[in-house]
């Protein structure tokens, strides 16, 4: 019995190791060497940078432009999660449970829209991008300038005007991830049985009794996991605001965020060191928003 535990050991250890050593190579050493990095005065050219200690995560302290983008990205953090699921939950739900013949039904033509719900998903970000550049010119060939100027009013300056670009792209990041979260709740809304829908309409639930006391509750694991990868992506914007704004997180700063302000340090500063500091410091954010929100979001797990 021993000999074949030993085996078995032996084989499962077998399995793993080439598995850890891929990920020891792959992901724990490229995280070490920025945080290496991340101490030193690296330009990118030199064979052997100093070793500067902390003395770039003290310049991160006082870079007002670093702390603008932590701003964005916070709130980001805020509204980005938060619209897209509700926003997503409500289409979910009419696709799956929003019929008017009786019983529990999705409406007419529910497969047909959960195909249109997901095709930004197979867009290129940049493709989005720049879609989207179009969409916000500031003249009448704007989809949505266009008419304004043809009613003779002012067009608006959705990219240009510093009050309203951060807005502009949080519209175009929910959009983007609006579909991919319709189709995930649709899927679990789908698992869920019928007879817990139509026991609810015997007991007299309508329909917003049936999402907040049926179909949330049930699908809480997949809106935990929506709410998780959501605050990632919102850590981690950059495609949408390279491209698509002026100055690459302009005008004035006003749409840029922490991955831009590390690509800007690194590719065009040539400021290797200072950026692999900035990295670090979203590695963190990052790591602790994840484990703040599982624990936050953790509860008894409802079985049927």
């Amino acid at each position: 019995m021993r000999g074949a535990g030993f085996t078995r050991a032996r084989f499962i250890t077998g399995f793993l190791a080439v598995p850890v050593l891929l990920y020891l190579i792959y992901v724990i050493s490229p995280y070490a060497q920025a945080f290496y990095i991340a101490m030193t005065n690296w330009r990118g050219v030199s064979a052997d940078p100093r070793f500067v200690g902390l003395e770039n995560f003290q310049r991160l302290l006082g870079d007002g432009t670093f702390w603008t983008a932590v701003g964005h990205n916070g709130l980001l953090l805020v509204l980005l999660p938060l619209l897209t699921i509700a926003i997503a939950l409500f289409f979910a739900f009419l696709l799956n449970a929003g019929g008017t013949g009786g019983g529990v039904s999705g409406i007419w033509g529910s497969r047909f829209y959960r195909v249109v719900f997901f095709f930004p998903q197979v867009l290129a970000v940049a493709i989005v991008a720049v879609l989207f550049q179009q969409v916000f010119r500031p003249d009448r060939s704007g989809m949505l300038n266009g008419p304004l100027v043809a009613l003779g009013l002012e067009p608006v300056g959705f990219l240009s005007n510093p009050d309203v670009a951060f807005w502009s792209i949080l519209g175009v990041l929910v959009w983007q991830a609006v579909g991919f979260y319709v189709v995930l709740f649709s899927a679990g809304m789908a698992s869920i049985p019928r007879e817990m829908y139509e026991a609810a309409q015997i007991d007299g639930a309508g329909r917003v009794q049936l999402f907040a006391r049926v179909t949330l509750p049930l699908l809480w694991d997949t809106v935990q996991v929506g709410l998780i990868y959501l605050g990632i992506a919102a850590l981690d914007v950059f495609a949408i605001v390279w491209v698509m704004t002026a100055e690459h997180g302009g005008p004035d700063h006003s749409t840029t965020v922490m991955a831009a302000e590390i690509y800007r340090n690194a590719f065009q500063y040539f400021k290797f060191g200072y950026a692999s500091a900035m990295g670090v410091v979203l590695f963190f954010f990052t790591v602790a928003f994840a484990v703040l929100a599982m624990r936050l979001s953790r509860r008894e797990r409802i079985e049927f």
